[in-house]
């Protein structure tokens, strides 16, 4: 393949770059911002696909939020791949404090209380959506080999996190899926507005110096025009 690396990262070189990217989170995000402006199509088109993949960094379907984000950014006629950029709003900084704000979100609007809410996200969330990945491949291996599967792991999982998470995410996404709008169309629209005009001049630039060059090909010369 012509974009197949060379060289091929080791494991535990794929998740320090997942933690940390190469050159930083703020070369990461300036990467992404860089996309954003140059992609085609109306700022609001961009800035609807953008929205989009905000919002999915909120949902708790870790591994599928490309998915998502663009089945999203197609039902709102935004870019799918301004979608793509937006699910960054979710990374490792940032899947913490959301995963945190979500659940005691969904633990309120459920009535569950929010005591040690807070504490337990911070604590194990991570852990918990690895245990119930471990549970759930364990259980499937379990009904192919004929053994018994012990779904009770998973029924806790999905009742005191995944489904609070998945409600409680919703409002925190929509409001940052709408201030990521807002915020968007009028940068997009300047930065598009400004790349306009320099095409424009580089354009001009180069009509004034064809017309400043003389045309000196055979038959043009002065002995030809009897000179």
């Amino acid at each position: 393949m012509v974009f197949k690396r060379r060289d091929r990262r080791p494991i535990w070189k794929i998740a320090l770059d997942f933690v940390y990217p190469k050159g930083g989170w703020t070369r990461a995000f300036h990467y992404v911002k860089h996309r954003l402006n140059r992609l085609p199509g109306s700022p609001e088109r961009i800035a609807r696909g953008m929205a989009a993949g905000v919002f999915t960094a909120f949902t708790p379907f870790y591994g599928l939020h490309f998915i998502i984000a663009a089945l999203l950014a197609r039902l709102m006629q935004g870019n799918i791949l301004a979608a793509l950029l937006g699910t960054f709003a979710g990374n490792p900084l940032t899947y913490v404090p959301i995963g945190a704000v979500a659940m005691k979100s969904g633990y309120f609007l459920l009535g569950f209380g929010t005591g040690g809410v807070e504490e337990d996200v911070h604590r194990s969330l991570g852990g918990k959506f690895v245990d119930a990945g471990t549970s759930l491949v364990g259980n499937i291996r379990a009904l192919y080999l004929g053994r018994p599967a012990d779904w009770h792991g998973l029924s806790v999982f999905y009742n005191e996190v995944f489904f609070p998470y998945l409600v409680g995410g919703i409002i925190p996404g929509l409001a940052a899926a709408v201030a990521s709008y807002y915020v968007a169309v009028p940068i997009i629209r300047a930065y598009q507005k400004r790349r306009a005009k320099k095409i424009m001049a580089k354009i001009e630039a180069r009509r004034k110096t064809a017309r400043r060059v003389p045309d000196t090909g055979p038959g043009n010369g002065p002995a030809a025009r009897g000179e």
